[in-house]
């Protein structure tokens, strides 16, 4: 039976568990309310935060739609909006619901997508880019003379991160899995670029930098990474561990920091970098005009239909893809 002019597929989480529970449903194309656009979705992004609202890491109440970013048209606005209009391109991140065909977003979490920046790029861009922008730009603003580490330096968030770091003038140390990880990171800037699976990163930092040489360690892997990086900080220095790809890292007890150099230790997250409305614009636009200047290079590592929404989250968990995995719709 054909679907209804007044329906959508969707994605759906249907219980706690693995990439089984999700499955493709179809459900009614929703009205918007007052402040709420209704989106015709073009794509949604891929993040590890899918992975953690489905396997209940990150409590949830179930059946749910994933997918916490997209970009789309605007076909219709609810009540009190004024900002967009239908026609309009817009992207939006932190608002769940994005792997279906039409999504209601609130007026206020969505932002303008120019014209010289395409949709499937804005949907890879907007979560990750302005996860980039906040560490470098805010969690700990890096500059000309600072070294960092950034792990997973071939994935979504590593290949921004490592091409913003270089623009503010830092040295940059990447840990990733594989020879050709390596190339993509070194292709990204990259100043010292290791292969984890073939040698210590720490010893090898040390090599090349001297002891404790690191300003700052941008860590989204997590467990299996967290305690060693923290050996490689100068006094002083930050951990920012702002991920979880191979486990939540186990708590740390102050004195640690004491003993590791008066270090300091932060665990951040996107919506407290964009709560308010300027920073939200600020960041978008700066992700959007860097990438139409030709600044960014947005690598888009795959793309997946509705019906793959589950091989996507598979994938991504592997850590064997580069880049940003989208859902295109």
């Amino acid at each position: 039976m054909e679907r209804g002019a007044t329906e959508m597929r969707a994605a759906l989480v249907t219980a706690k568990g693995g990439p089984e529970v999700i499955e493709v449903a179809d459900q009614p194309i929703p009205e918007p309310g007052p402040g709420q656009l209704l989106v015709k979705v073009a794509a949604g992004g891929v993040n590890f935060i899918d992975i953690y609202q489905r396997e209940g890491v990150y409590p949830m109440e179930y059946p749910f739609v994933p997918g916490n970013e997209g970009a789309g048209t605007v076909e219709a606005v609810g009540e009190g909006v004024t900002t967009f209009g239908p026609g309009d391109r817009v992207g939006w991140s932190g608002t769940l619901g994005s792997f279906r065909e039409y999504h209601l977003v609130p007026a206020d979490r969505a932002v303008a997508v120019p014209e010289d920046v395409d949709l499937e790029t804005a949907a890879a861009a907007l979560l990750q880019g302005m996860t980039a922008h906040f560490l470098v730009h805010g969690t700990f603003p890096l500059g000309p003379g600072h070294r960092c580490l950034i792990h997973a330096g071939a994935g979504g968030v590593g290949l921004l991160l490592t091409q913003m770091a270089k623009m503010l003038g830092a040295e940059v140390a990447t840990t990733v899995g594989s020879p050709e990880k390596a190339e993509l990171s070194r292709a990204a800037g990259a100043d010292l670029v290791i292969d984890y699976t073939q040698s210590d990163f720490a010893a090898e930092i040390e090599a090349a930098w001297g002891p404790r040489p690191l300003d700052v360690v941008y860590d989204g892997v997590g467990a299996s990474t967290f305690e060693k990086g923290l050996t490689l900080l100068k006094k002083r220095g930050m951990m920012v561990t702002f991920g979880n790809a191979s486990g939540v890292v186990p708590p740390v007890a102050p004195l640690e920091l004491m003993r590791n150099g008066s270090l300091f230790l932060t665990r951040p997250m996107l919506y407290d970098y964009v709560a308010e409305r300027a920073d939200l614009e600020r960041r978008a636009s700066d992700v959007f005009r860097w990438i139409a200047a030709g600044d960014l290079q947005v690598r888009i590592g795959g793309r997946y239909t509705l019906d793959q929404v589950a091989q996507a989250q598979v994938d991504l968990a592997s850590r064997k893809t580069t880049g940003k995995l989208i859902v295109v719709l």
